[in-house]
């Protein structure tokens, strides 16, 4: 049964309500605004929620570290689609506002990163106010809190601010990757295309566990797309590393990869595996590993347990 209550991070009008609407069957479902990362996520595990969007990187900031370690720790939801969300950023005020009187601006971290040349160039006298979506820099604009704010065009019309500049980003072409969350279940059927996400916790003071978990990888061929160290936050200098790769868990080098993995690991947690939001393909499996290869080794020692005739 598909989703029809989403939380995504609010309020109305952020970049993650416009990933959200990009989902077919968020057109016909219940949207459901939170005030964070991880009270969107909390609300699937609590069950107010049957899915949640969340960003969870960005092509200029990189990762949203509250979306990582909501993912890495509590209950396990598992990733069923991802969306690339080209990022446009507005400089928004109240009608009647001008550039000269604007002394505090409002926004998101991730959006303050990416605009920050602009705004220490185009307004240097003014303070920057992080908050936690651009949508509630635009709603405390709107209320008088702050005299502008770095939000998408659509969170200034919700909130009737005015653009004073528009296409502010500091790097052209910024998209942001959204990941759609539900509760664990049977992974999709492989497209060909896919991505598979883990989070692997090394065994304490264990001598070339970042190597051992990357060689696993390495030797069935498996491309990893996005590696990130975390810390556990349990004791100092404890971590988890957070890994993408090529490919569904249904391939077998992918499967064995993930297997090899729980082997040398403290623990893995399966994040899930689904179709790519890009348009570049998976790059090809070397020779000796496809899954046809690994099907013809497992046979073969099959044989030579069974009667020696491999």
């Amino acid at each position: 049964m598909p989703p029809t209550r989403f939380a995504y991070l609010g309020p109305v009008g952020t970049f993650a309500e416009a990933a959200l609407r990009r989902v077919p069957a968020a057109s016909t479902g219940i949207l459901i605004p939170a005030p964070n990362v991880v009270a969107a996520i909390d609300a699937v595990r609590d069950g107010d929620a049957d899915a949640a969007v969340v960003p969870l990187e960005n092509s200029v900031e990189g990762s949203v570290a509250s979306t990582v370690d909501a993912l890495a720790d509590g209950d396990p939801l598992t990733i069923v689609r991802e969306i690339l969300l080209p990022v446009a950023f507005v400089l928004a005020v109240r009608p009647g506002t001008a550039a000269e009187a604007i002394a505090t601006v409002a926004t998101h971290p991730h959006a303050e990163a990416q605009c920050r040349k602009w705004l220490a160039a185009t307004l240097p006298a003014a303070s920057v106010a992080l908050v936690a979506s651009t949508a509630a820099a635009a709603e405390s604009v709107a209320r008088g809190e702050h005299d502008a704010a770095v939000c998408s065009a659509l969170a200034a019309e919700h909130n009737r601010l005015r653009p004073l500049w528009t296409d502010i980003a500091d790097n052209t072409g910024a998209i942001t990757r959204f990941v759609l969350l539900a509760r664990p279940g049977t992974p999709s059927q492989p497209t060909g295309n896919d991505r598979t996400s883990v989070v692997a916790f090394i065994r304490a003071n264990s001598t070339g566990a970042l190597l051992e978990v990357l060689t696993e990888f390495a030797t069935r061929g498996v491309n990893l797309t996005r590696i990130e160290s975390r810390p556990t936050k349990r004791l100092l200098g404890q971590y988890c590393f957070c890994l993408d790769c090529d490919g569904h868990v249904a391939e077998q080098r992918v499967g064995d990869a993930l297997a090899a993995l729980r082997r040398v690991c403290a623990d893995v947690r399966f994040l899930g595996s689904y179709p790519r939001a890009d348009e570049q393909e998976s790059p090809a499996p070397a020779p000796g590993r496809a899954d046809v290869d690994f099907t013809d080794a497992a046979a073969w020692l099959a044989r030579v347990r069974a009667d020696g005739s491999g």
